[in-house]
């Protein structure tokens, strides 16, 4: 998978515009976190950084951005630019998001295009769920089937670009996966349903940062 997305880091910008991907898609699923100065959030699946600007303005130079990704050559990209932009307050971490413990409660976080590619989907989110702090919310941000007979139509092309490309399994769905444990949750969707961003919030009341209940994850499936 690592290995994948490093032969394709040059070309994210263009599987952008192949694919579509609405341009206000990326500031949405940020602003829909509803950070504040001084929070902290970290991105899962952070890539050469295109969601990075939209978090870093959210938080502000005396917040915290933290970003993940298995791949060197995303993360050389990202890197770059938080050189270029002088941004001191981006740590960016190569490993797999269920190995990554972040060293501080996080205000949120945002799986960035990587949900459905990931093969142990549930555990991450368990593992997120884990460090956001109560009150805080999470954004997944991806690609879907759309709506209707046009889903069926799809079907075949969207699993050719699973294989061929960088999207993930068109069958998850991950807005199950989230609203299966959020205490207040929100969905919108862009381009006749072929993308969207759904938020979920944990739960003020919450005690401390345990894991929940597998079987509230395995509902959703």
């Amino acid at each position: 998978m690592a290995q994948r997305y490093d032969r394709i880091a040059g070309l994210i910008g263009l599987f952008d515009r192949l694919l579509f991907l609405p341009p206000q898609l990326r500031r949405r699923a940020a602003a829909g976190l509803r950070l504040n100065p001084g929070d902290r959030v970290l991105e899962i699946g952070c890539g050469t950084g295109r969601n990075l600007p939209f978090l870093r303005a959210a938080v502000g130079a005396t917040g915290k951005v933290y970003g993940v990704d298995l791949s060197s050559g995303m993360l050389r990209r990202a890197r770059a630019l938080c050189r270029r932009e002088q941004w001191e307050n981006v740590e960016l971490t190569q490993c797999d998001a269920l190995e990554y413990i972040p060293c501080e409660p996080l205000d949120g976080i945002m799986f960035g295009l990587c949900y459905n590619t990931m093969p142990h989907h549930l555990d991450v989110l368990r593992h997120a769920w884990k460090h956001l702090r109560p009150g805080g919310r999470i954004v997944i941000m991806d690609g879907k089937l759309p709506r209707g007979r046009g889903a069926n139509l799809a079907l075949p092309f969207g699993l050719w670009l699973m294989k061929h490309t960088l999207l993930g399994n068109p069958l998850i769905k991950p807005w199950n996966d989230l609203a299966a444990i959020a205490d207040e949750f929100e969905m919108e969707e862009f381009l006749f349903g072929s993308w969207y961003a759904c938020w979920g919030t944990k739960s003020a009341a919450a005690q401390g940062y345990d894991l929940l209940p597998a079987e509230q994850l395995l509902a959703a499936e």
